[in-house]
């Protein structure tokens, strides 16, 4: 037994029985399209994201790998200094959890 979709079309109004496209403008009305595409547009966001980090270093990579020798001491300190500054970060966030825990 069939299932019989009656839905009406945003654009114009229209009622379309068991379509993906309205008949009379052509506008998507299928639900389950709507949402693939939503999906297939933020797979791509994602992927783009990705790869602009990919191909974008940071400031502290781009100089580590410069070719004066000057630059490099530059971005390995400032490298040093964010890890640094990220490991007391997640000290004191581990002390607190274990402040809380009791």
């Amino acid at each position: 037994m069939a299932i019989t979709r009656n839905v009406k079309c945003p654009n114009c109004g229209v009622f379309n029985k068991n379509r993906d496209y309205c008949k009379n403008c052509n506008t998507l009305i299928s639900f389950e399209k709507k949402q693939e595409q939503k999906v297939t547009a933020y797979k791509e966001e994602e992927f783009k994201k990705a790869k602009h980090e990919i191909e974008n270093p940071n400031l502290a990579e781009r100089l580590k790998k410069h070719p004066l020798w000057l630059y490099r001491v530059v971005g390995w300190v400032l490298y040093s200094a964010y890890l640094l500054v990220s490991a007391i970060g997640a000290l004191i966030a581990w002390f607190i959890a274990m402040v809380a825990a009791g």
